[in-house]
């Protein structure tokens, strides 16, 4: 795939800001008050192989332009992946048609200017790599290679897949902000079907990274996929029962999803959030921290500036068990009588602090449990939190995981939930934006045969 040299990107990333100056000018020009606009550029490579045969390559290239115009404060969006000048003209002509129709709304305006990002600190994500088609396909097959040699019952593939992406984004608005940073992302996958008689499973692993050089190597990725599957063969259905659940640490993630759910301003504004009037209050164990760190070098979740092109910065959103924060951009802000938080597009880079113990150590603090391993279904009530979902794992006597358990549903309520949390471990091994290690929730109710 060709990549952009240092000399590219640097004069791709002044044309894309040109664009925007010329955006924010047309938008004035038209007559709005006020405006925003954001571009992106991107290309990338895609390889797929299975059973040792390739079967997709793609290529992407890809451009996309927004501005939302302010009339006062009604307001109007477009978006085109025509960069022509012409093009710009026609997307600020729609976007003020569509704000002449658009009734007003007190908060819909831009953040405050000196709230603006006025710097972009390098947070080095951006590492192109080099590779051509032929050594992706060779990565590939060597990564469904090894999860295939690793253990007999492995006895077919959903393949492996390797992809390389760079992008270029520049935001900027009419309160003086202006900014942008060339990405990359690359990445490994591998999915493969084992069985033991009649019984057949399924799983898979990955590796994703800023930079090549950290991705796992293709044979520990493939490996690593061949046995989860195998672990998982010859499971069972357990009796209808209370007790101590694990979420294995990938699984784990999806609990702070449902925390960040929680706190977001648009379901507090809309009262549609089971801690709603809580902040202030604690809502864990008072062990817990959970912060967000936008600024990690080379973090897949990284930003210098939101989506409203306020300054992202490092805070607490849980501290001693105590929720700090919820997470708001400049319109949910409003809509609360709060100040933004920078969170225009979300949580970037969430941590949970993670405890002494690793998963073995985990296993023995919970004694008799069931670890989960996967989810399934969306059974989780972001008003009330009530939670229930279909789950697969291992159940677990003195510490020691007996046997693999499947078809199941484990439910409780997330405030219980989190009110329960025994421990956190440190055996966060897997890649990703959200970083937990497993999960040791007190009690939950299992319902099996």
């Amino acid at each position: 795939m060709p990549i952009l040299t240092t000399e590219d990107t640097a004069e791709r990333l002044t044309r894309l800001q040109e664009i925007i100056e010329d955006m924010l000018k047309e938008a004035k020009r038209q007559g709005a008050s006020d405006a925003e606009a954001s571009v992106g550029s991107s290309a990338g490579l895609e390889v797929a192989v299975r059973l040792g045969e390739v079967e997709t390559v793609e290529h992407t290239r890809d451009n996309g332009l927004s501005v939302t115009v302010y009339f006062g404060h009604s307001k109007g969006s477009a978006s085109t992946s025509d960069l022509s000048p012409g093009a710009i003209r026609d997307a600020v002509s729609a976007a003020c048609a569509i704000a002449a129709h658009t009734q007003e709304d007190r908060c819909a305006h831009l953040a405050e200017a000196e709230l603006m990002a006025t710097e972009v600190p390098d947070l080095d994500l951006y590492h192109p790599w080099s590779i051509g088609v032929d050594e992706a396909i060779e990565l590939a097959v060597s990564c469904e290679d090894a999860a295939r040699a690793y253990d007999t019952r492995i006895v077919n593939s959903e393949g492996a897949s390797l992809s390389t992406h760079f992008g270029i984004h520049i935001a900027g608005n009419s309160r003086g902000f202006i900014g942008g940073y060339p990405t990359t992302r690359h990445g490994l996958n591998c999915a493969v079907i084992g069985q033991d008689g009649d019984a057949m499973q399924r799983d898979f692993w990955w590796t994703t990274a800023r930079c090549a050089a950290d991705l796992d190597t293709a044979r520990s990725v493939g490996e690593r996929a061949a046995a989860r599957t195998v672990a998982r063969l010859g499971g069972r259905r357990l009796d209808t029962r209370e007790a101590p659940v694990m979420f294995r640490a990938e699984v784990a993630t999806g609990l702070l999803r449902s925390l960040l759910g929680a706190i977001s301003g648009s379901s507090i504004y809309r009262r549609s959030s089971f801690l709603l009037d809580r902040l202030g209050e604690r809502i864990f164990p008072e062990f817990v921290r959970i912060h967000e760190e936008p600024h990690l070098r080379r973090g897949l979740s990284s930003a210098p500036f939101d989506g409203d092109g306020v300054a992202t910065r490092a805070k607490d959103l849980v501290r001693d068990g105590i929720l700090q924060t919820y997470v708001l951009d400049t319109y949910s802000g409003c809509r609360l009588g709060m100040p933004t938080t920078g969170n225009a597009g979300g949580v970037r880079n969430l941590r949970i602090e993670m405890g002494e113990l690793d998963r073995a150590g985990m296993l023995r603090e919970m004694g008799t449990g069931l670890l989960v391993t996967e989810l399934m279904g969306h059974g989780v009530n972001n008003v009330t939190g009530d939670y229930s979902r279909g789950a697969s794992g291992f159940w677990v006597e003195n510490g020691e995981i007996q046997y693999p358990v499947e078809e199941i549903t484990i439910a409780g309520n997330l405030k219980d939930m989190f009110a329960g949390l025994v421990a956190v471990g440190n055996d966060c091994d897997f890649p990703g934006g959200t970083r937990t290690g497993s999960w040791l929730i007190d009690r939950m109710t299992i319902a099996g045969e």
